[in-house]
């Protein structure tokens, strides 16, 4: 009857590692398939670049070439004279 109960509990403690062997695995790959995922997708992605933002003086007509240019290339205002 001992061995038998011995037996047993030993069964049981190895299928609850096992259990926990296989949980662990499977969040590992989980999360490591995730990481390929956002990887990728940062990878793929297309870099948002700043647009130039151009404007006018306020006296200035759109026809004249000798109105000053001012615009911001993201980095810093440009005004050219």
């Amino acid at each position: 009857m001992q061995n038998i109960r011995a037996l047993f509990l030993g069964l049981i403690g190895i299928a609850a590692i096992g259990a926990l062997v296989v949980l662990t695995a499977s969040l590992t790959i989980a999360f490591a398939g995730m990481l390929a995922v956002f990887t990728a997708v940062k990878a793929l992605s297309p870099r948002l670049k700043p647009v130039p933002v151009r404007a006018r003086s306020k006296g200035a007509k759109r026809d004249s070439k000798q109105d000053m240019r001012v615009w911001n290339d993201g980095r810093g205002t440009i005004i050219d004279l």
